[in-house]
């Protein structure tokens, strides 16, 4: 049995801890089991060995994220061409990080190509399509480096949906990414033909009272200080 990573105050807090990892030499059948063992915690394990502890979602972000979900499960459903995963779902990456999006989907002959046994673990795939949204614990240059690494991995399209700054940015390979501000809505095409996620009904869960950039202040100053910059 796999040991069980010790969550504590400073971690729930901070909402993202590092750990180098790079000498334990996990495998992914070891890191999967690892997972399996700490399902309070949302693990991820980056291409350079580092282990990220995240703790559980916070309760707004989790009625957005189930938004997201149900949106494009809907068109999935309809469209037929493929698989949607939600946020507690693992993929191996080509590189050799395992990452968990927010949202993410497979085109259904990439899926049926995998191996049973394979999609009973954190499968071997990048998704064709990624969505990661930032709640205010969120460092935007982390999202961004992730976007960015699961385009270098294949994904064909990614939204990383900013509901701090009320932004959504659109990843797409051999391309700059697209910044656009408060967006009521954002198609897919052609990658997810006819689907366009609408944005109000994310937008409408965020306070518009300035308590998430207030929050996001606070993480941004709480992080500084622990890399010791002003």
């Amino acid at each position: 049995m796999m040991a069980r990573v010790p969550l504590n105050t400073e971690q729930v807090v901070s909402s993202r801890v590092v750990v180098n990892v790079e000498n334990i030499a996990l495998t992914p059948e070891q890191f999967f089991r690892l997972c399996r063992d700490n399902p309070e915690l949302r693990l991820e394990l980056t291409a350079q060995r580092e282990l990220i502890i995240m703790s559980p979602t916070d309760s707004r972000t989790g009625s957005q994220n189930m938004e997201l979900s149900f949106q494009i499960q809907r068109w999935t459903i309809q469209d037929g061409g493929g698989i949607a995963f939600d946020s507690s779902t693992g993929f191996l990456l080509p590189n050799g990080a395992t990452r968990s999006p927010d949202a993410s989907w497979i085109r259904r002959t990439r899926w049926d190509a995998l191996a049973a046994e394979d999609q009973q673990r954190f499968a071997p795939i990048c998704p064709d399509f990624v969505v990661e949204l930032r709640s205010p614990s969120d460092a935007i240059d982390d999202l961004e480096t992730k976007m960015m690494e699961y385009i270098a991995n294949g994904a064909q399209l990614g939204f990383l949906i900013d509901c701090v700054q009320l932004q959504v940015v659109v990843y797409r390979p051999c391309a700059a990414p697209e910044r656009f501000d408060n967006p009521r809505s954002i198609s897919g095409d052609p990658v997810l033909p006819g689907f366009t996620l609408d944005l109000t009904k994310i937008w409408k869960l965020v306070s518009r009272s300035g308590g998430w950039m207030q929050d996001a202040g606070v993480f941004e100053i709480e992080r500084r200080k622990k890399k010791g910059r002003p």
